[in-house]
């Protein structure tokens, strides 16, 4: 499948939006008009240049207001579009975007359309350019693609096609069954956009709030196989107008771009392939070259979570308190542990400065990752979630998976007698990796020593913060690679502003992480390390437990001084729910939050943040799902005062 991306997508100049194209490995671009007019190089020069990059230049756009007006304007209107089939011939471009009339449309008349689009077709033929016809989903007269394919069809011009954008189609909920009809050597061009569910007016929707394939609420496997089965054969492009993206990193928005790509092409391949027959596909149609990927299931769990800290002591102190036992130190890196609570793992990682890290000669006894210094994070101070271990049911496809993904795979020490882990940095700088889980105990863990555990007890959620810019990122990077699901996000309101917050999970609950995106500037913001990208949230690692006032009780006589929750949260809970007030006054006594659906009941508690982590205990009761959301605000207000007060 031939990929192309719009240069409107991405921040920078046009020359820097070329090279991360390039770089990020898109096979073509479509130059937006206003990239190439405030550039100071010439036409010819940016088609130098993007044919050194090895970019096609796929589509010039956009075209605006040519149809549905009267002889005079349409004349002006002729006018223009020739200057610009010459621009676009001094470059070697074939393709241009035609949009619907927007604003100087005074001819609701199929008859004046068809003439003018065959009247701009026998224009374009002179130039060897072909006119890909789009119904803007705010068009003056045309907003539906199906119109705008009927006027291209009876338009019957070589040079005048259509193009199909996801965004402009299914913004408006139209039928979609209709793309069927069209052939695909018609459909000139193609554009690509998701986008969250909203409840605004359409332009703006469309100007701001786009983001890539994956990161919204809409189903692009099925719109693209659809266009698929037509038999079209053109670039799948990118058309994406996002505030947040055209002020990101250039490079990086253009590896998400690409990723959102190479993740929707193999599930429209998985869809063909998946189909009994195909022929409600067109698979006999099929022409573009879909290229699957690895596929792999949800993870089964989480094998532990660890932890960077230079404040060891205090880190330990608070586990302990919550009831975990320390396993060991890695047997050849002295610098980490390992604790558990029944099959809850959390590793701690200690900083090293690199002036005193081992040397590893690179013999028969090591393979070729390791290394004499440790990477960025281990150097960072403080104290933060380093990384997850995942466990799948197979480690390697899921690796395969996420290189081809475009991710990059964090570099680590392995002595020849070890568990070989690999996994790949996150889009917030953490790190992900991938084990073959089956529900025991990982091989990896004999490296620590062995302590018996059969406590009921495991991570139950991890809570992490994303930086706002790369929040989307974040969505498509779990998504593509650990096929877990984006649920409705929420906006949670705390003393520094609203938390948006989104859950990814696995259909059996067996990995919850909800993403959350930090109010700008806020108090509460911590860094994750040196080498993390960008302030973060606090974040917080959720243990399961089968009776939490027994948990409560053991922690409090360890030391551990919970989170303290105001007195008028207990007031207000008695009013909600009819609780026994022997149960009130338990809640009341440890500082216990709850919450209850008719699914069952949820009894949690959290801790003091140390550096950007927090833990929170957590009992749920029969078959409940959530995450005790209508406790938020309380948790978020307690930590403010917590850490202003400090």
């Amino acid at each position: 499948m031939r990929t192309s991306i719009a240069t409107v997508c991405l921040s920078g100049t046009l020359e820097e939006k070329l090279q991360a194209a390039a770089t990020a490995g898109f096979d073509g671009v479509e130059i937006f008009e206003q990239d190439l007019i405030v550039s100071p190089n010439s036409p010819e020069a940016t088609a130098a240049l993007a044919a050194g990059l090895g970019l096609s230049l796929d589509l010039y756009q956009p075209f605006r207001d040519f149809e549905g007006v009267d002889e005079e304007q349409f004349a002006a209107n002729l006018t223009r579009a020739e200057a610009k089939f010459q621009l676009m011939s001094r470059m070697g471009m074939t393709t241009v975007l035609l949009c619907s009339n927007v604003a100087t449309a005074t001819i609701d008349d199929d008859a004046v359309v068809i003439d003018q689009l065959r009247r701009l077709g026998d224009l374009a033929e002179r130039y060897c350019i072909d006119v890909a016809y789009e119904a803007l989903a705010w068009g003056r007269f045309v907003s539906e693609y199906d119109r705008a394919w009927d006027l291209v069809k009876a338009a019957d011009h070589p040079r005048i096609g259509t193009c199909l954008d996801s965004f402009h189609i299914l913004s408006r909920g139209t039928d979609l069954s209709r793309i069927a009809e069209i052939p695909g050597e018609k459909i000139f061009f193609l554009q690509l956009a998701d986008a969250p569910a909203l409840s605004m007016d359409v332009l703006s929707w469309s100007r701001h709030h786009r983001v890539f394939p994956g990161e919204g609420s809409w189903d692009l496997t099925d719109f693209l196989a659809r266009v698929a089965g037509t038999g079209y054969a053109g670039p799948v492009s990118l058309e994406v107008f996002n505030d947040s993206f055209r002020q990101a990193d250039t490079q990086r928005t253009a590896v998400d771009g690409l990723r959102s790509l190479r993740w929707l092409e193999a599930n429209v391949s998985a869809t063909f392939d998946d189909r009994a027959s195909g022929a409600d596909w067109g698979r006999d149609r099929l022409q573009l070259d879909l290229q699957p990927l690895p596929r792999v299931a949800e993870p089964r769990g989480i094998d532990y979570v660890e932890l960077n800290t230079d404040d060891l002591g205090a880190l330990t102190r608070q586990i302990h308190q919550l009831g975990f036992r320390f396993v060991g130190f890695h047997r050849t890196k002295p610098h980490v542990q390992l604790w558990r609570r029944g099959q809850a793992r959390i590793v701690l990682t200690e900083p090293i400065e690199p002036e005193y890290a081992p040397i590893v000669p690179a013999d028969e006894s090591t393979v070729a990752l390791a290394v004499s210094t440790p990477d960025a994070h281990s150097t960072a101070s403080g104290t933060y979630l380093r990384g997850i271990g995942f466990a799948v049911a197979d480690a390697d496809a899921a690796m395969e998976r996420a290189l081809l993904l475009s991710t990059t795979e964090v570099p680590r020490e392995q002595a020849h007698d070890e568990k070989v882990l690999r996994g790949v940095f996150a889009p917030d700088g953490s790190e992900v990796f991938f084990g073959d889980g089956d529900g025991e105990d990982p091989q990896w863990t004999d490296e620590f020593g062995t302590v018996p555990d059969d406590r009921q007890s495991a991570i139950d959620h991890i809570n992490l913060a994303q930086p706002a810019h790369h929040y989307d990122e974040a969505v498509l990077f779990y998504t593509s690679l650990l096929a877990l699901t984006a649920l409705p996000s929420q906006d949670v309101p705390s003393p520094s502003g609203l938390v948006r917050s989104q859950v990814m999970s696995s259909a059996d609950g067996a990995v919850r992480m909800p993403l959350n995106v930090s109010p700008d500037h806020s108090p509460n913001a911590l860094s994750r390390g040196a080498g993390s990208p960008a302030a973060t949230y606090p974040e917080h690692v959720a243990i399961a437990c089968d009776d939490i006032f027994t948990a409560a009780t053991t922690a409090v006589a360890r030391g551990l001084k919970f989170l303290a929750v105001p007195q008028n949260y207990y007031e207000d809970l008695a009013a909600r729910f009819d609780l026994a007030p022997e149960l009130l006054d338990r809640l009341r006594e440890h500082n216990i939050l709850y919450d209850h659906d008719a699914e069952g009941e949820f009894l949690h508690f959290y801790t003091s943040t140390i550096g950007s982590v927090f833990f929170e205990m957590v009992e749920r009761r029969t078959g409940y799902r959530g995450f005790g959301a209508p406790n938020a605000p309380v948790r978020l207000a307690a930590q403010h005062r917590r850490n202003t007060e400090s």
